[in-house]
């Protein structure tokens, strides 16, 4: 079932005009509380975002790639606290994959927003803007904003041929691992 939700998710940019279930936004916030963390530190936080407005100032705070959240229904922003972990990048990183999945899993599509390293079209910091619009304490960065929704689009899974096998080796640099076979 895994490798299944794997194969077909994909980033999805358009969505319904349709508002996601508050028994799937706990869903999805669920699954993103029980994502893996180092040494069980959990430094992320979680700003779930329905207001229209809010989403369409968000979509905004970065030069590109952030304009299709204004049509999100739904998004969560993913900050962390790198006081509390050294690798509260990674951390929040996992905490975003397993929101995607979480939300493939229940037949919304999603897509993710970069924040940290990113700037808008003045050169202010996309992290400065998230978190002026959310109010978001200057102890925590922002990562990522996840934009969430059921599909207004169709993707269809990128085929096995399309995967860079090249890129997977065996005991050694070098040695390509044979997992061209294993593809189905």
């Amino acid at each position: 079932m895994f490798l299944e939700l794997v194969r077909r998710r994909r980033s999805i940019r358009r969505f319904l005009d349709r508002e996601v279930e508050a028994e799937k936004v706990g869903l999805i916030m669920e699954a993103a509380l029980r994502a893996p963390s180092s040494r069980g530190l959990n430094p992320w936080e979680f700003i779930v975002v329905t207001d229209r407005d809010l989403l369409d100032r968000l979509s905004r705070s970065k030069r590109h790639g952030a304009s299709f959240l204004k049509n999100a229904p739904l998004a969560v922003v993913v900050c962390a606290d790198p006081d509390r972990c050294d690798v509260w990048i990674e951390d929040a990183s996992i905490a975003s994959i397993f929101i995607h999945l979480a939300a493939e899993s229940l037949g919304l599509g999603s897509c993710w927003i970069q924040i940290r390293k990113r700037v808008d079209e003045k050169d202010n910091t996309a992290e400065e803007n998230v978190s002026a619009v959310l109010g978001i304490p200057g102890n925590l960065r922002v990562e990522s904003i996840i934009a969430i929704g059921y599909p207004g689009e169709e993707k269809p899974p990128h085929g096995a041929e399309e995967l860079q096998h090249e890129k997977v080796h065996l005991n050694r640099y070098g040695n390509l691992y044979g997992c061209r076979q294993q593809d189905r």
